[in-house]
C-alpha cells in the first residue's frame, strides 16, 4: 500500500520583504493579514468609496486592500453589537492608515521556537523597519 503524502506545501525560502506579504505559509501555522472595514468608515479613510444599489449603500476600498463591498447598514448594525463587524482578509499590503492585524490559524501547530518568519508580523509603517548596509559572504 503506497504512503499518502501531505497535500500541504510549506515554502522553504523567505520572501525578500516578508512584511509586505499578506499571507505566510512558512510553517504549519497559517497566518493572514486582516483589515477592519469598520475602522475605514470611522476614520473617514480617503480610499473608502460608497455607492447605492437597490436601496442599499455599499462601501469598499479603492486601493483593493480588501476585495469585498459591504452593506453599510449591516456593517453599522454589526458594529453596534459587542463583537463588532470584525475583520476581512487583506488582498494587498495594508496601507499605513489601515487598522490591520495578523490572524494566525492552527496556532497549536506552532513549533517550539515560535514563528519562523517574525518579519511577517510587522505591520506597515510607510517605510521599511530596517536597512541592509552590508552582506557577509565568501569571496570568489
Amino acid at each position: 500500500m503506497p504512503l499518502v503524502q501531505s497535500q500541504t506545501r510549506i515554502r522553504t525560502e523567505l520572501p525578500l520583504r516578508p512584511q509586505d506579504e499578506v499571507e505566510c505559509r512558512q510553517c504549519e501555522v497559517r497566518c493572514d493579514k486582516v483589515v477592519y472595514p469598520a475602522a475605514c468608515v470611522a476614520r473617514g479613510c480617503p480610499f473608502l468609496y460608497a455607492y447605492e444599489d437597490h436601496g442599499h449603500t455599499f462601501v469598499g476600498c479603492m486601493q483593493k486592500v480588501y476585495g469585498v463591498e459591504i452593506d453599510l447598514e449591516m456593517l453599522s448594525a454589526a458594529e453596534a453589537r459587542r463583537d463588532g463587524f470584525g475583520a476581512v482578509r487583506a488582498l494587498r499590503k495594508p496601507l499605513p492608515m489601515c487598522r490591520a492585524e495578523v490572524e494566525p490559524c492552527y496556532e497549536g501547530r506552532s513549533g517550539d521556537l515560535g514563528c519562523v518568519n517574525p518579519e511577517f508580523l510587522e505591520l506597515p509603517l510607510g517605510q521599511p523597519t530596517f536597512r541592509v548596509f552590508a552582506q557577509i559572504g565568501s569571496r570568489p
